[in-house]
């Protein structure tokens, strides 16, 4: 309709949108884009916290504060971070573009970048998932691609008028998932690099028993098949375990939810240790107390009150040879150390909580 219009009245340029309706009805058209905005606005804001939920689940952002609003609805949820972050991106939009024209390349240039990802996640999803063949999925995006690239080509154009806003942002965000994600892969293979698989770590204190104090432990594991560092570490250091010991691993899988009784497992490893496995879906929230009621379920005799949870926590520093350019090991830096602890973000109760430090070279 715009463009029609402007097609027969050119001069209409700086406001086609109320242009298309006759002058007595301009405010109504106004209020009614006014209520439109609003809720638009709250959708891009529970989106967003949805989404950023979705990337720490899956490991690429780090824990944040996830609060629930609902307690009846699981998605209804509140990250403070993210609203502090999306306040002042709005407020530096508004210093610094002023106008709502200078505004409108920005929003072009993000409206068809997002089209344009959206049809190549389309194309990897149905290769991947679905299984289509080249011809299939690469046919049918390529009809969207035509339409896709069309606009973003013509908004390309206006980089120099706002449009490098929206790219500058979603390269800042993509540094800093893909910065995570792979600064983790890198700890957590300094972390494990010398760590025995559990049955060996079994085996060993078979073979030369350690001194066994009353009580049960739980120890929060990255992986299923090797021996926690901080198990280890107290093993050497204090020289000694509990009677009874679960090793907990957390797994968020690439589904949106898990069914109860797929949820956890457990696995005796021998008469007094057990590997307890839990899975969640991205769009869950994995809860340390809640895995331990269905592991009881399972047999696990471990009552929340009568364990102590026993975790690691690691200091980062400066390696001689860094996996990483330096501006993105200190990012990963600066990251870990603000970020929420494993006892706030799996509800573990606090004053239950064993702290064992280790310094790791990244």
């Amino acid at each position: 309709g715009q463009g029609a219009l402007l097609l027969a009245r050119p001069e209409e340029t700086h406001h086609p949108f109320y242009a298309l309706a006759p002058a007595w009805s301009l405010v109504p058209l106004v209020i009614l884009a006014t209520a439109a905005t609003i809720i638009a606005s709250q959708a891009v804001i529970a989106g967003a916290f949805s989404l950023t939920r979705q990337a720490i689940q899956l490991g690429y952002l780090p824990r944040l504060r996830v609060v629930h609003t609902s307690a009846s609805e699981q998605g209804q949820i509140y990250i403070p971070q993210v609203n502090w972050f999306l306040m002042l991106a709005a407020l530096a939009l508004v210093v610094g573009f002023q106008t709502s024209s200078k505004l409108a390349a920005a929003y072009g240039v993000a409206v068809t970048t997002t089209m344009t990802i959206a049809t190549v996640l389309f194309y990897v999803v149905a290769r991947e998932r679905w299984h289509w063949s080249r011809l299939q999925a690469g046919s049918l995006a390529a009809i969207f691609l035509i339409a896709d690239l069309s606009f973003f080509g013509a908004n390309i154009s206006k980089i120099t008028h706002g449009a490098w806003f929206p790219l500058a942002v979603g390269l800042v965000i993509y540094a800093m998932m893909s910065t995570w994600n792979k600064g983790r892969a890198i700890l957590a293979g300094k972390l494990y690099a010398h760590n025995p698989p559990l049955e060996q770590f079994i085996e060993d204190i078979k073979a030369q028993p350690p001194i066994r104090v009353p009580g049960k432990a739980v120890y929060l594991a990255g992986r299923t098949d090797t021996t926690p560092p901080a198990l280890l570490h107290n093993l050497k250091h204090n020289r000694m375990l509990h009677a009874e010991i679960a090793i907990l691993t957390v797994v968020v899988g690439d589904t949106p939810r898990v069914p109860r009784e797929e949820k956890v497992e457990v696995t005796p490893l021998d008469d007094v240790i057990y590997r307890v496995t839990a899975r969640y879906g991205f769009m869950e929230e994995p809860n340390v107390p809640h895995v331990l009621a269905l592991a009881r379920e399972k047999g696990l005799a471990f009552e929340l009150d009568e364990v102590t949870f026993i975790l690691g926590r690691e200091r980062l520093l400066p390696d001689r040879r860094p996996l990483m350019p330096v501006w993105r090991e200190s990012l990963f830096a600066f990251v870990s150390h603000n970020t929420v602890g494993p006892t706030a973000y799996f509800g573990i109760p606090p004053d239950q909580v064993v702290e064992i430090g280790a310094q790791i070279e990244i």
